[in-house]
């Protein structure tokens, strides 16, 4: 049976869960942070007026149990659905909005529209805390473990955690095209946003993202291209389609392994060779670098030694392009070396970048220049709606990989919370064209 973790957190110290009779108990083996609920009353105390506080200013409906209301709210108002109040303020006073992912995982709390609910804690997340006790962010204020920075080493193991889960578990949620990354949908006439899409557009929304990444680093017939990360193959075929010889590198066996079989059937084997390391050792010199939505995985202050693989493999006249989920240059600065949940349980050792913050790097420590980028966010929102309902309708498919109830809720919310990023416009997502400066005569 497939084995989806190897994360083992440390146990919190407190009382077992008591999950209510029709919710099944939670394994205290692979989910121990979540299967203990916290001490200290005092700190729920705090976390229960906070809850009231956000839920007065952002106008949310927090029901009790019994369908009694936390506070006044309107008709229509995103709902927080409290099933086991104490746990949950217990889980928020010990760890703030990692105790709101794991209360979630435990069953503590639901909501009738998941995203709704996200979308509007998302859209202001700086005020959550009132000023009068932001100092109390230091009660439960983590920094990310050692064990996870993105060191050569941490950094394989980080990937395998996320990307070694299974590749039938990403089957079930993701298009033909094994695409896991945004989409580019048709936009509306003023190109501002996407149009609400069906399941049938996503492949061919996710080959109107890849040609585009591929139109802009000049890839054609004999371009030789270097990709960094590989997913399961579908931009190095795109490329090949092309004419190019392509090198794709990862750190997944099981992404490997599937990427290796697409590109043989489809007779691709003699111009794409999937090589399994690090970016750091990446060799050969290329016209083109392409890579999609993977400086998320490299942290921060391993941005450096990035640009300059880049600048060093790069042939003279070569483009490098990525598409990278981006945040503002000041939460970034706010959110640096700080301890989230998908840290935890999603995508160890990431930091989402901004758009500055990696042009900063890019000067600083390579040639490269960034001379061009487009933002397609609400695209995301919509990709990962599509994905989000696909991963909920085939639940017990899930179940069916060994998968228990914990792990599905974590991956609803994980996605929820991803989706609620780009719609409050907290995240974006954006294609970034590097060129190396040339020196003047």
């Amino acid at each position: 049976m497939t084995t989806y973790s190897t994360y083992r957190p440390t146990p919190a110290p407190g009382r077992p869960q008591q999950p209510p009779l029709d919710s099944p108990a939670v394994d205290p083996v692979r989910w121990p942070d979540v299967a203990r609920v916290p001490g200290g009353p005092a700190r729920a105390a705090v976390a229960g007026q906070l809850l009231r506080g956000v839920a007065r200013r952002l106008g949310l409906r927090v029901e009790l149990p019994g369908g009694r209301l936390l506070v006044d709210a309107p008709d229509g108002a995103p709902t927080l659905r409290l099933h086991r109040p104490r746990d949950f303020h217990r889980r928020i006073g010990a760890g703030g909005l990692i105790g709101f992912g794991e209360s979630y995982q435990a069953g503590d709390w639901d909501s009738p529209d998941l995203v709704a609910l996200l979308t509007a804690l998302a859209t202001s997340p700086g005020t959550l805390v009132p000023p009068r006790l932001q100092g109390l962010r230091r009660w439960h204020a983590q920094r990310p473990p050692a064990a996870e920075r993105g060191s050569e080493e941490n950094t394989r193991r980080n990937i395998q955690r996320h990307y070694d889960l299974s590749n039938d578990l990403f089957a079930l949620f993701l298009d033909p095209t094994m695409t896991y990354s945004a989409a580019l949908f048709p936009a509306d006439p003023t190109g501002a946003a996407a149009p609400r899409a069906g399941w049938a557009e996503l492949p061919s929304a996710q080959h109107r993202k890849i040609d585009r990444l591929l139109d802009l680093a000049g890839v054609g017939p004999g371009t030789r291209l270097l990709e960094i990360g590989t997913g399961w193959g579908e931009l190095a075929l795109r490329a090949a389609g092309r004419g190019a010889d392509v090198v794709t590198l990862t750190l997944s066996e099981e992404q490997r392994r599937l990427a290796e079989r697409r590109i043989a059937e489809a007779g691709y084997a003699g111009q794409v060779e999937v090589r399994l390391c690090d970016y750091r050792t990446a060799e050969g010199r290329y016209d083109a670098v392409v890579s999609v939505e993977m400086i998320e995985a490299v942290g921060r202050p391993y941005w450096p030694a990035y640009f300059a693989t880049l600048d060093r493999v790069l042939a003279p006249g070569g483009r490098a392009v990525l598409q990278a989920i981006t945040m503002p240059h000041e939460r970034m600065l706010a959110s640096t070396d700080t301890y989230t949940w998908i840290l935890k349980y999603i995508f160890p050792g990431g930091q989402i970048p901004s758009t500055e913050g990696l042009a900063r790097a890019a000067a600083e420590h390579s040639g490269l220049r960034l001379t061009h980028w487009h933002a397609f966010g609400p695209h995301y929102a919509e990709t990962l709606r599509l994905w989000r309902e696909r991963f909920t309708a085939r639940a017990e498919e899930v179940a069916g990989l060994g998968f228990d109830h914990v792990f599905r809720r974590m991956w609803e919310l994980y996605l929820a919370y991803s989706e609620a990023g780009f719609r409050a416009g907290y995240l974006d997502v954006q294609h970034l064209l590097f060129t190396r400066e040339e020196p003047a005569r």
